[in-house]
């Protein structure tokens, strides 16, 4: 799992993404809540409400900068795979879709 600050592309983006967030639980359509792995904003502009990214780890084509980590980041990590296994079944992981998807 990627840092907070971390910046990166996703696969078939052509804009550098930022990591603001990680681990969001959102409202779907059909009122699910689900999961993501990272919520992300547009680099360098920054955080836009109206312009929020939801993606996952497997959306990831290419790191450019890994954000800061020190303790608390290992502390964080092992606490998040904890909440990750405890919450398997009650909250299902969100899914970004691809571009045949879009049409």
């Amino acid at each position: 799992m990627l840092s907070i600050g971390s910046i990166v592309y996703l696969k078939e983006g052509t804009s550098k993404i930022m990591i603001v967030n990680r681990g969001p639980i959102v409202p779907e359509e059909d009122g699910e809540r689900v999961m993501f792995d990272y919520t992300g904003c547009l680099y360098p502009e920054g955080l836009d409400a109206n312009n929020v990214l939801y993606f996952n780890e497997e959306n990831v084509d290419k790191v450019v900068f890994k954000g800061y980590a020190d303790d608390e980041e290992e502390r964080f990590l092992e606490l998040y795979e904890e909440l990750l296994e405890k919450n398997k079944f009650t909250i299902k992981k969100g899914i970004v879709p691809g571009p045949a998807d879009k049409n």
